[in-house]
């Protein structure tokens, strides 16, 4: 995997761009961000280290969905969708770390939108 260095301030994934990879969060912090209808930003979680960013991405191809930026010097190891196609079709019993953070960010999200 390709090691990516992010300074903070700096975003590694961009609301409404094309997905093509997931991330890593092998140092540091991030924060996970949604742009409201009223163009107001939502803080949807912050990501520390062993997190994975971008898989939605790779699962169902559309544009990402949040914008994700580094609150602290950051370094992320790159998942190419070359990669996880190659492992889905060699261990499909290998995605299920990737399904289980998605079950688990849909409820972080519906948690959020009980509390507004």
């Amino acid at each position: 995997m390709k090691r990516i260095n992010i300074k903070k301030g700096d975003s590694i994934i961009e609301e409404g761009q094309p997905s093509g990879s997931a991330y890593i969060l092998e140092s540091g912090k991030m924060e996970v961000s949604k742009t409201c209808i009223n163009g107001e930003k939502k803080v949807m979680a912050v990501l520390e280290e062993k997190a994975f960013i971008g898989e939605m991405g790779l699962i169902d191809g559309l544009p990402r969905s949040t914008t994700v930026t580094a609150i602290e010097n950051c370094t992320v190891s790159e998942f190419t969708l070359e990669m996880f196609n190659s492992l889905a079709k060699r261990n499909p019993r290998a995605l299920m770390p990737f399904l289980r953070i998605l079950a688990s960010r849909l409820r972080s999200t519906l948690k959020i939108i009980e509390d507004d």
